[in-house]
């Protein structure tokens, strides 16, 4: 086929419409994998295993998201091991402080919630104690009375006591020892002829207490000196 003018003119022409094209064709962006450790043998990289890895990225298929994807999916790097490497000196001993502070407050938290489970326990064991202590009035006077000599009420009398005993309760009916104010309470006063200090001469009404908590005070007669 016959050419008009030039071939050099018109071979580059077509150059010149290629270059044009490939200029104005998308670039496709380059991703470099500079990693120091491969990701799959776990192994170090050398340098020239660096730049062959940088050629396999580059003659990579698929676009920059795509290739992002994949190397994220392909390293399984622990947290620790994340922290530690992200981490300067400073930056650890402040999770260092941080975690001490954290455990110092569960350590807090557990005494409290230790300390108020024992409370919640010992004022329902009270409660109950408190709610108890007619019944136990109702008991003394009926062995005072002389109806709890023997018979099955009065095995029940005693089981009931003893059981009582068992959380604590302890009465408080002694009689002959020193006025305590905080155990008893004086209804009567009367003058004693060998007492030398203020003296409990009769229980009227037992008192009761657990531990060093006082349920109830003694109505007690007091002998005075004279």
């Amino acid at each position: 086929m016959p050419h008009h003018g030039n071939e050099e003119d018109h071979g580059s022409s077509e150059s010149r419409r290629d270059a044009e094209q490939r200029e104005n064709e998308p670039q496709k962006p380059i991703i470099h994998d500079n990693r120091k450790v491969d990701p799959k043998t776990g192994q170090a990289r050398h340098p020239d295993q660096e730049r062959a890895a940088a050629a396999d990225s580059d003659s990579g298929s698929g676009d920059a998201l795509s290739q992002a994807e994949d190397i994220l999916n392909s390293v399984d790097v622990p947290a620790a091991d994340s922290v530690a490497q992200g981490a300067d000196g400073a930056e650890a001993e402040e999770l260092r402080n941080d975690l001490r502070r954290l455990q110092a407050e569960y350590v807090n938290y557990r005494k409290r919630v230790e300390r108020d489970r024992a409370v919640a326990g010992e004022m329902a064991v009270i409660g109950v104690l408190n709610s108890l202590l007619p019944v136990l009035d109702d008991v003394d006077a009926a062995r005072q009375h002389g109806d709890l000599t023997d018979g099955p009420f009065a095995a029940i009398a005693a089981k009931l006591e003893n059981a009582l005993k068992t959380y604590g309760l302890v009465r408080i009916d002694e009689t002959g020892v020193e006025f305590d104010p905080t155990i008893h309470e004086a209804l009567i006063q009367q003058p004693g002829t060998d007492v030398e200090i203020d003296t409990v001469s009769q229980v009227l009404r037992s008192g009761y207490k657990t531990g060093d908590r006082v349920l109830r005070a003694a109505q007690v007669i007091v002998a005075v000196p004279a």
